[in-house]
């Protein structure tokens, strides 16, 4: 595999890194190649970052065939720069990709590639603690032509974005609205994977639940309304009367490598973690007996993210009287010394760049 580089020749500065908040700058250059049915993928390209150029009739324009990623680099307090279990992402953008039908990727071609790329944009990995550079690696059919077919051209583009702490000003619980109208994703749909159409889907009851006052939105599955799936853009895991009980990949739900991490820390921990059917009706009843001690939001932004409180038919419970419990800290703090450098890696989930 041979990148070629092409340097900027109006190199961006970064902001303060007090200053930085999420998604908002972007670093000097971008990755590119390019995938057609001859050559497969091909044109491997670190150019500047700018725009992009698309024919009107390109498939995602109208299909919305797109797939994304979300993973960080962190800079330690030596200097060396590392990315956290990049290889799940690298496998979850293929599964991803294979349910929207666009071509896969050779995963450890794509782990070289953000080697790479991190590599030729270190200077943007902030320094502070909290800090990173955050990596958006995204896919999109582009056949030019009309028509709902099997897609034969593609593009994958990889952008970066330093990034602020997620908790500069300590971490508040947030209020989440469980909804009862729209839903997110079924069993045989594409909630599993991680495409654009998801969030398209969920941004109605994510405007409903702000002007309620509330972060974001817990979905119910979308078959029989009944069951806990996820939150707007994090998996969810509660304490029940001493168990921590998460969701069950049953396909509608996006299989978070946060969430992952979590499980195998709490269970290396001595923590027992069921991951399994939970109704809302269970979890209303356990808010009322006061066996719901804790509730938190995991993924690559927050990594973790507590809830404070929840709403459920104009009704509002208080979790842990909004405050972040015992559990949740120990999980933020554990998986957040480990991608810093704070602490030893004993899961081998680092991936060393410099």
């Amino acid at each position: 595999m041979e990148i070629r580089f092409t340097k900027t020749k109006n190199p961006g500065v970064m902001p303060p890194e007090s200053q930085l908040g999420f998604g908002k700058v972007f670093s000097d250059h971008m990755f590119i190649m390019d995938y057609d049915e001859e050559h497969g993928w091909h044109d491997h390209r670190i150019v500047p970052f700018s725009n992009i150029s698309l024919h009107p009739a390109s498939t995602v324009l109208h299909y919305g065939a797109e797939v994304f990623e979300g993973l960080k680099a962190y800079r330690t307090d030596s200097g060396s720069i590392r990315l956290f279990r990049p290889m799940e992402n690298i496998k979850r953008l293929n599964s991803s990709a294979e349910r929207l039908c666009l071509p896969l990727v050779d995963e450890e071609e794509m782990l070289e590639i953000l080697k790479t790329f991190v590599k030729t944009e270190a200077e943007w990995v902030p320094h502070s603690f909290g800090t990173s550079l955050y990596l958006r690696p995204f896919m999109f059919g582009n056949d030019e032509t009309l028509g709902v077919h099997t897609i034969k051209r593609a593009t994958l583009i990889i952008i970066a974005s330093p990034s602020g702490s997620y908790y500069k000003e300590g971490i508040n619980p947030v209020n989440i609205m469980i909804e009862s109208e729209d839903v997110r994703a079924v069993k045989g749909g594409t909630g599993y994977a991680k495409c654009g159409g998801n969030y398209g889907a969920s941004t109605r009851a994510g405007a409903r639940a702000e002007k309620k006052g509330y972060s974001q939105v817990l979905w119910l599955d979308g078959v029989e309304r009944k069951y806990i799936e996820e939150v707007g853009a994090m998996n969810v895991m509660f304490k029940i009367d001493g168990e921590i009980v998460t969701p069950a990949l049953t396909g509608s739900i996006l299989p978070g490598i946060t969430r992952k991490s979590c499980i195998e820390v709490l269970r290396d921990l001595g923590y027992k973690v069921s991951e399994r059917l939970i109704s809302v009706d269970e979890l209303i009843d356990a808010m009322k007996a006061g066996k719901l001690e804790e509730a938190w939001g995991t993924g690559t932004a927050a990594v973790v993210s507590p809830i404070g409180k929840l709403m459920y038919n104009d009704e509002e419970f208080l979790i842990n009287d909004r405050k972040i419990g015992e559990v949740t800290q120990k999980l933020y703090d554990i998986l957040t010394s480990i991608q810093w450098g704070k602490t030893e890696d004993k899961f081998g989930w680092i991936c060393e760049i410099i």
